[in-house]
């Protein structure tokens, strides 16, 4: 049975043309309704006896829920047509947009990926006594409560909580596995008349909790402390915001889905060899401290990190990648809205890439104001940090005129402003570009006045990882250049040796994680495929001579694919057998600077550093001075010595 669509003019506002809409999409696109929620209800519950059907409208989905909860059905998927489309003052057709924002919903969704965390309850307050407190009495009848007072601070004359007093010295985990260290710590001792005594001072006392409600005026104890899940933190000056604090801190308890943000792949990643420290580009930008090194690659801390994605879009490797949503599916999403609309008899079209905050200002634009231009396809994603360099190269590669992020008060803008250089840098000047407004009316008319720039003439779609994704939209969008220069910390590039410096040592081929150097078997010869070249630095950091620089750029000719020779010499030849080994300038230099030693005065000694090795275990086992000879070996004894010495008695 083919999918079909419900679809609503809302009240009349908006104009659906349900007959184009079902040649360019393929599907059975109903005649529209005008108050699907209301009035017309019993279209929606003969949708939903139908089967397989979209609701083209979000803003009532609970309705339609309960309506499919009494008919005893799934509830139905909903899209939203009506504000990112229908609602417009733009006078051109809508039908393109739609089919692309149609066929985007149609894509299968990935399965989510979490991680059970259970919270008990137990919740620790830090704060002073008039602000803690009067907390602690609101969360004692939900939650089992510890105060953590200042020292010197007056005791509450209650035990329906606990209260220490203390400094603390240090936290650290998440919501259901707090754990914090106080010094200082002195508990109340319950017994005895009149005020409550404490026990001793004591440092170093640990202590694990579930919930912290920071409600101190001091530096919080967490970097991005808003993104710590089970971390509340309140100004105590300020009544409204401890009372929303506490509100929130009464509800966690109970087990909760963590989603699982990222996936790792320890092999992949560059951090470092040998002690030799590489790639940080995701250990420098996450804002939660989730990521720490870890031997020779990095690990990600699953219950801290809070998905802002930064890291999968700057990762050279795909060591990390993101997975709500996977980065492929993202690709898909935006290839598709290209495809269809394109398809569907537009033309130029541009990307607006937005958040959940974007979703609401381009409601409220599309409700109260202009709202998106015609050839505006909006694509929301759970964090604008994941859509880096390589997805917007790959969605103008696609047919997109131009990308523009619209980052809302979530986003690490810090992380977002690179990526969105190396992208200009990749596909050119005014593709690429950041729309930071928080005004919904200052959005649509940025989006109504820019003029894009024409889109490729031969749109493609390439699969693969994001570094292939990226060289093939890269060449589709400059046919005729060879090599791009890119900015500082681009992760694609050359690797550039100074041949009269290198030795030829090759340290830097026994580190590069990635195998982008390499030598040759047969013969003394460095060798670089710079596709494969992550520009982790970890070759110019080892390299004995700092013979080796970094280039960043993107060179599109084929030769990056193949193996390119930077340095080779004219091997030594054994003077005992003739077989080629090492290289002859490193012969001649061990020789030259071996010649003073008093190890190597006579000339059979020099004459062992221009041998193979097989040939120079050989003379030297055959040396009357070996080092390794021992005295001569007794001659075994025999009976005649035993019986010679009998006749001599």
């Amino acid at each position: 049975m083919a999918k079909s669509l419900v679809t609503c003019d809302c009240l009349g506002t908006m104009a659906l043309d349900t007959e184009q809409l079902s040649r360019t999409t393929g599907l059975e696109v109903r005649r529209p309704c005008s108050a699907l929620c209301t009035s017309q209800i019993d279209r929606a519950a003969l949708a939903l006896e139908g089967g397989d059907t979209f609701f083209c409208c979000t803003q009532e989905s609970a309705v339609f829920e309960g309506l499919a909860e009494e008919l005893g059905m799934t509830a139905p998927p909903v899209l939203d047509l009506r504000d990112r489309a229908g609602w417009t003052a733009d006078t051109g057709s809508t039908v393109p947009k739609m089919s692309a924002l149609i066929a985007e919903a149609l894509l299968p969704a990935a399965p989510d990926r979490t991680l059970d965390v259970i919270s008990e309850g137990l919740c620790l307050i830090i704060g002073a006594s008039e602000v803690a407190l009067p907390a602690a009495d609101q969360l004692a009848p939900h939650l089992a409560v510890t105060v953590l007072l200042p020292e010197g601070a007056e005791l509450p004359d209650t035990r329906a909580y606990d209260v220490v007093t203390g400094r603390l010295r240090q936290a650290s985990g998440a919501l259901g596995q707090f754990t914090v260290v106080i010094d200082a710590l002195r508990q109340i001792e319950p017994g005895g008349r009149g005020s409550f005594t404490l026990t001793e001072p004591r440092d170093g006392g640990g202590s694990d909790c579930d919930i912290l409600l920071d409600l101190r005026s001091e530096t919080p104890l967490f970097p991005a402390h808003e993104k710590r899940e089970g971390y509340l933190r309140a100004d105590p000056g300020h009544a409204p915001a401890v009372a929303a604090a506490v509100l929130a801190a009464s509800h966690l308890v109970g087990t909760f889905e963590k989603p699982l943000y990222v996936r790792t792949e320890a092999l992949l990643c560059a951090h470092s060899r040998a002690g030799q420290t590489g790639c940080t580009r995701c250990l420098d930008l996450c804002p939660t401290g989730a990521i720490t090194p870890d031997g020779d690659h990095v690990t990600v801390d699953p219950m801290i990190c809070a998905g802002c994605g930064a890291c999968s879009a700057v990762c050279p490797s795909g060591a990390i990648s993101y997975e709500t949503p996977p980065v492929d599916l993202t690709m898909r999403r935006v290839q598709t809205l290209a495809k269809a609309f394109l398809d569907a008899g537009g033309a130029a079209p541009r990307l607006l890439v937005h958040d959940a905050h974007g979703a609401e200002m381009i409601r409220l634009s599309s409700r109260h104001g202009r709202g998106l231009p015609a050839d505006v396809v909006p694509l929301e994603l759970p964090a604008l940090g994941a859509f880096g360099h390589a997805e917007a190269v790959a969605a103008l590669a696609a047919g997109f005129s131009s990308v523009t992020l619209l980052p809302g008060p979530g986003t690490d803008r810090t992380a977002l402003a690179p990526q969105v250089a190396l992208a200009s840098a990749i596909a050119g000047e005014a593709r690429v570009g950041i729309l930071d407004t928080p005004d919904p009316d200052a959005m649509s008319d940025a989006l109504y006045d820019a003029i894009a720039p024409a889109p490729i003439t031969a749109p493609v779609r390439p699969l693969g990882t994001r570094r292939q994704i990226t060289r093939q939209a890269a060449r589709a969008l400059h046919s005729d250049a060879t090599t791009l220069p890119l900015p500082e910390g681009a992760p694609y590039g050359a690797v550039l040796v100074d041949t009269d410096a290198c030795t030829l040592c090759l340290s830097c081929v026994s580190l590069c994680p990635s195998g982008a150097l390499g030598d040759n078997p047969d013969k003394p010869q460095l060798r670089f495929q710079e596709d494969a070249c992550l520009q982790c630095g970890i070759c110019a950091t080892i390299c004995p001579e700092k013979a080796i620089t970094l280039e960043p750029r993107l060179d599109l000719s084929e030769t990056a694919l193949r193996q390119a020779v930077l340095n080779e010499e004219e091997p030594f030849a054994c003077v005992e057998c003739g077989s080629l080994f090492g290289s002859k300038s490193a012969i001649d230099r061990i020789t030259e600077k071996l010649s003073g030693h008093a190890m190597f005065q006579s000339p059979e000694k020099l004459r062992m550093i221009q041998m193979c090795d097989d040939c120079r275990v050989k003379t030297q086992m055959g040396a009357t001075d070996n080092p390794f000879a021992g005295a001569e070996r007794p001659r075994p004894r025999t009976t005649d010595d035993y019986l010679s010495k009998r006749r001599d008695h």
